[in-house]
């Protein structure tokens, strides 16, 4: 019988995770699908059981009900507790168990894809919400030299600096200081096409800037591009963290390059 996964959100007609998972399937001969639903701002738990009581196996969690996932889940990993969101669920033995493979998909991005290693370099991530809280550990487990955290209110930057500590600072935008190797946008403001308030001295020599976002040349990147730094887009976060969810439910890695490349080619 085929196994059946899906992706849960509000909107989700745009979201890539099918495709994604379908190329996967195809590459690691899995008999599975993968649908996208769309679950009611007000009936998330209902959609999640609805999906079980048919069959379901798995499933991603996307906007808004990551932290919705967090308290439906019956058991969690210690990566999902330390972010406070859970993206993946696994469906098993009458309960839900809830992952979160976000800062596992960006280092995997940024060490594997872009050949950036984050040991002993300068991390400055921008934003303190729920995007910037998923990924401090992972980054933290690469043993950068320093990870300021930067946000326009600096109590929320220090909140999440106590909440992790291992010498995470914090600051706000205005205050970040300079010379990072690699500085990463975990903020809303590429969504509404605005630029985190930053000095250009942010950026170290040969620095990357990384976007979160993905789709779309947002103003961060063409503010660091103006300044210097080489860019780079979320997509290939996305279909990492999709790779590691697939390895959770089924056990198998799946190569990320070529499917990362037909995104690219299709945009």
């Amino acid at each position: 019988m085929t196994d059946r996964y899906a992706v849960f959100g509000h909107p989700i007609a745009h979201s890539k995770s099918p495709q994604i998972h379908a190329a996967f399937a195809r590459q690691t001969g899995q008999d599975m699908t993968y649908a996208a639903i769309l679950a009611p701002l007000d009936g998330f738990p209902a959609s999640v059981a609805a999906f079980v009581a048919t069959g379901g196996r798995g499933a991603n969690i996307t906007v808004p009900f990551k932290e919705e996932a967090f308290r439906l889940a019956q058991q969690r990993t210690p990566r999902a507790e330390r972010a406070g969101a859970v993206n993946t669920l696994v469906f098993a033995d009458g309960e839900i168990r809830g992952d979160n493979t976000d800062g596992a998909g960006l280092v995997a991005d940024l060490t594997r894809n872009l050949h950036r290693p984050l040991g002993g370099r300068r991390i400055l991530l921008l934003g303190a919400g729920g995007a910037a809280r998923g990924v401090i550990e992972p980054l933290l487990d690469e043993a950068p030299a320093a990870l300021v955290i930067a946000n326009r209110t600096v109590a929320r930057a220090q909140e999440l600096a106590d909440l992790f500590g291992r010498g995470v600072a914090a600051c706000g935008f205005d205050t970040t200081g300079s010379g990072f190797d690699v500085v990463i946008n975990a903020t809303s403001a590429s969504l509404a096409g605005e630029l985190p308030p930053l000095s250009p001295a942010v950026f170290a020599p040969d620095a990357l800037a990384y976007d979160m976002m993905y789709g779309r040349d947002t103003p961060f990147l063409a503010f660091a591009r103006a300044h210097g730094a080489a860019t780079a887009d979320g997509l290939g976060m996305l279909v990492e963290q999709a790779a590691e969810a697939f390895f959770v439910w089924r056990g198998v890695r799946p190569e990320t390059a070529p499917v990362i490349a037909a995104l690219r080619h299709a945009a």
